[in-house]
Parts: C-alpha cells; structure tokens; sequence
C-alpha cells in the first residue's frame, strides 16, 4: 500500500513538474512557422453528408424552370393536400415514363421579406432564384391525362402545384478524415464567396446545415470542393447583435490606463464627475487589425454556373448566413 501510494506521488510531482517545464519553454515553430495549439490548430471531424443531404439540398439557378409539369392532387384529395412516403399523387404533363424518377421542386420566396444582412436581396438577385427540392417519386401507371406516382422520397411534404423535373442522381461526398485545423491561415490568392442564403432562410447556422454559395461552375467549383468559413472581427462590429458585446466595459479597475475599442472623439475621454474630461491615454484598440478567423468548414453538395449548395460538416461557434468563404484546397 505504501509502495502504491508513492507511486501515486511520483507520478503526480512528475506530471507538475513537466507542466512547469512546458510553460517556461521557448517554443519551436513547425515546417509552417508557427507554434500549433488545440485552439489555433485543432483537431476537428468532418461530418459526412448522406444521400437524403445530397438529394434534399436544394439550389439556386439563374434559369427559371417551367411549371407545365406538376402535383394536382393524391389519392385522398381533396381531404389530404400534403404527401409523403409511400402515397400516391397525380402528375399533370407530358413526357411521363413508367418506371421513371421524377424530382419535385419548389420554387422559394421568403414570406417574411426579411434582409438576413445588408445588401442580401441585391446578391441573391445576382445569384438566381431558390429552389427546395421537396422529394422524389416514381411512375407507376398512365391513366387519362395524368400519371400515377409513388412517392420514394419526401424531404418535406410535397404539395399540388409543386414542380416535376426529370431526377438526376448526385455522386456522394467521400469521407474525409479527421485531421488537424489552422483557424488562422493568411490570405491566399484561392477563390473566395460568400453565404447568400441558407435552407429555410435561417440566419443561425450549425453543423449539418444547408446553405448556398454565390460561387458555382463558372468559378471552377465542383462537388467535394470545400471552403473554410472565415469572418472578420470588423464584421463582427458591424453585426447588430455581436457588436453589442464591443460596446460593454472590458477594462479591469486596477488599470491606469483602460483601452478603448474604435477609439473616436466621442470616446477618448473616459472620467467622470469632477474628472470627466479627462483624456483617456490608454491604447486605442483597432479590431481591423486583428486577424481573421475561420468559423466553420462546408463541403460543396452540387453546383449550378451561378451557386453551389453545401453543407456545414464543421463549426466552431455559429456560422450566418452573409458570412465569406475561401476554398479550402485539400492536400
């Protein structure tokens, strides 16, 4: 027991010793010239998106597609006007074949008409038009002038009047494995984008979340592509909600000379009462300076001349919707 004990010791005074030691070492940069840590370069796991991720994505195209082929109904119209798995709706057109897949897609607008970010209406314009694609269904019959189908997918409910394209399989994302994660790399000369839009218009984005790219094909981009998620802390400033935290106190009483952030006229005096005016001789800190940092990763899901729809596989705090991109080459 007393043998154990000591053990015990000599491991717990060798662990503090060698933590002692670490924090006292001068550190030696890596190939890259710099001094990695678990937050600067972390080690991170890429979620892999699933067939229903590729094929419930959605895009946006600059071309409008053409509304003559579409839902009227199902067999339990008019009582039932949503259908998922496994019902049976009418397809109203030409060009049906039995057997056939055929996507359903939606043509979006937001009815709530709010500008997620400055500048957003004018950029998605640029982009094209948003479409969800709301599931996928097979042909089962002919009958009159409509066809018969089964509905085999259905990533939301498929409503009459929603949109039938011929289905196009999509080639899934291959695994990528978990590996090490530079938060802070300089800039590069690689392509760079922006966050037009996010499926179902959401503004706060996680891990597993859809969203669109205002860079496509015509930028060289293709499917597998990925692109670090990167934002600025003058960005930050400018957001409405985060800057808010800019704007509380962050000096330490016992400071002589307390910093201010985006020092003005308006902010450089910082006493009070009998001493209000008293000039503020502390450093003025600049958030433009600051380096920029990578938030989160996306993986390209499909791609159109105008966008790319991809998906979030990693984020370390909340991603939004505006936020930029860089393509992120991989080794």
């Amino acid at each position: 027991m007393k043998k154990t004990g000591f053990l015990v010791l000599l491991a717990a005074s060798l662990a503090c010793a060698q933590s002692t030691l670490t924090s006292t070492m001068v550190a030696t940069p890596d190939a890259s010239g710099i001094v990695p840590t678990t937050r600067s370069v972390p080690f991170v796991r890429y979620q892999t998106p699933t067939s229903a991720d590729l094929d419930c994505a959605g895009f946006i195209t600059k071309n409008r597609i053409g509304n003559a082929n579409y839902v009227t109904g199902g067999l339990e119209t008019p009582t039932d006007t949503k259908f998922e798995n496994g019902e049976i709706v009418y397809l109203a057109g030409s060009g049906y074949q039995v057997g056939q897949l055929y996507s359903i897609v939606r043509e979006l607008r937001d009815v709530n008409e709010y500008e997620i970010y400055p500048g957003m209406r004018k950029l998605l314009g640029a982009v094209g038009h948003p479409y969800s694609e709301v599931g996928r269904v097979r042909v089962v019959d002919m009958r009159g002038h409509e066809a018969l189908a089964e509905v085999v997918l259905s990533c939301d409910s498929i409503n009459p009047g929603d949109v039938t394209t011929p289905f196009v399989a999509r080639e899934p994302i291959t695994f990528h494995v978990p590996g090490h994660f530079d938060r802070f790399l300089p800039p590069s000369a690689n392509l760079t984008g922006r966050i037009v839009l996010a499926k179902d218009f959401d503004l706060v984005l996680g891990t597993g979340t859809t969203l669109y790219l205002n860079v496509g094909t015509n930028q060289g981009v293709k499917p597998g592509d990925y692109f670090r998620v990167v934002r600025s802390y003058t960005a930050t400033l400018q957001n409405p909600v985060d800057s808010l935290s800019f704007k509380a106190q962050i000096s330490e009483d016992t400071q002589k000379t307390p910093p201010t952030i985006e020092g003005n006229f308006l902010t450089k005096y910082s006493g009070t009462g009998m001493n209000m005016f008293e000039k503020n001789k502390g450093p003025n800190i600049r958030v433009g300076d600051m380096p920029k940092r990578a938030v989160g990763e996306v993986v390209v899901l499909s791609t159109t001349p105008t966008s790319s729809a991809a998906m979030l596989v990693f984020s370390f705090e909340d991603v939004y919707a505006g936020d930029n991109v860089e393509l992120d080459k991989q080794e």
